[in-house]
This record gives C-alpha cells, structure tokens and sequence, in this order.
C-alpha cells in the first residue's frame, strides 16, 4: 500500500472533488472559527455529501466544547474526529467514548520530549505538527516544519501521519527523514490562505505516491 495522505481545509466544493480524483485517502474540515479554512454548519454539509464514499471525512478541531463537537458531527457525519488542540489523556478517552467516532491526536512537535507523552493518550491514529508560531490564532495550518528526523525507527501502537510544512517539493525527503507511512498537510497545497488549488492538490498527491 502506497502512502496515505490526507489533504486539511477543505473549504471549496473544487477542492473536494480535487481531492477526490486525486485518490487522496482522507479529507479534513476545519471546525474553527478563527482559521481561514474554517466551514459553517451548511458548509460542511454541503462538503461532507459531496466528499462521503469518496475519502474519509474528518473533522478538525481544537479545544472544543462538547456542544461544537457535536455540532461537527451532527453536520458532517465525519469517519473521524482530529484533536489537534491541548487535549489531555482523558478528554480524549472522553471524546472517543462520547460520541463513538474514532480520534485522530495530533501533537505539536519541536523537540522529542514532545514525543513522550504519545503513549498516554488512547487515539486511533496519531498526527505530528510543528508547533505554531508564537501568537498564532489556531494551531495549525502555519506551513512550518520541525525537524523530521526525529520520528525516524520510532514505533507507535497507533498509525501516524507526518505534518507541518509539506509541499511537493519537500515531500520526498520529508518521507525519507521520517519513515512516514502517511502525510497530512493545508497551507502546502494553497495559493493563499485558505484557497486550495486543485493542481497542487493533483501534484502532491502524485508524488507522495510516487
């Protein structure tokens, strides 16, 4: 099996069918209201229909609510739920019991002591992102890299995504430094923030394959 790959933002219905024909595996909608890429309740609706059986959905969010997680599922009918905030231990066990869809946690990465605390937290998949920069409103999305290798002949009871500043031209040796099995990326494949270009979905795509 090649690798996965999930394309996040997805705000346009020309993104969704880019990231469709492109064979990506996983298609993330933002939950957030201080991101460029986040969907209203129609919105996602809208996305979600035109995006079910085509990739799994998953619904991004960071620190929410139990009432703004429901919503989320309750719109887009998501296949997962993607925890990219501060959440502890048990809020995530509590999320996952909750509402009865799998979790994807991400973890912001600059040093491996940002690694050590993975085993802990009982998700589905895991996702590595580059902490934000100082300030920033919302914690990814940013293009920002963290050292890769230090990933390399790590071993998780979970699969993982790599994140955090991928593009077609750094995907290759972003793969080779982590050993990643599946890459995750928004701003990578966008001509501004929050306007996904289906070329550049179309490329990365193909080369991540490749």
């Amino acid at each position: 099996m090649g690798v996965l790959v999930k394309i996040c933002g997805i705000n346009s219905l020309e993104a969704a069918d880019a990231c469709a024909d492109a064979g990506a595996d996983f298609a993330g909608l933002t939950f957030h209201n201080k991101s460029p890429r986040n969907v209203l309740p129609e919105q996602a609706r809208s996305l979600a229909a035109r995006l079910r059986g085509r990739v799994k959905l998953v619904a991004v969010l960071a620190d929410a609510s139990d009432a703004e997680i429901g919503l989320a599922v309750e719109t887009a009918v998501p296949d997962f739920l993607q925890l990219h905030g501060r959440e502890t231990p048990s809020r995530v066990s509590e999320i996952r019991s909750r509402f009865g869809v799998p979790v994807i946690k991400a973890f912001q990465v600059a040093e491996a002591a940002d690694i050590a605390c993975v085993a802990e937290h009982d998700a589905d998949m895991l996702l590595f992102d580059a902490k934000p920069p100082k300030g920033a409103p919302v914690p990814g999305g940013h293009g920002v890299a963290f050292d890769w290798q230090l990933l390399h002949g790590r071993h998780f009871r979970r699969p993982w995504l790599l994140s955090g500043g991928l593009n077609a031209g750094n995907i290759g040796r972003a793969l080779q430094a982590s050993g990643a099995a599946g890459v995750d990326l928004s701003s990578g494949v966008e001509t501004a923030p929050g306007v996904k270009s289906a070329a550049l979905i179309h490329e990365f795509v193909r080369l991540a394959r490749a």
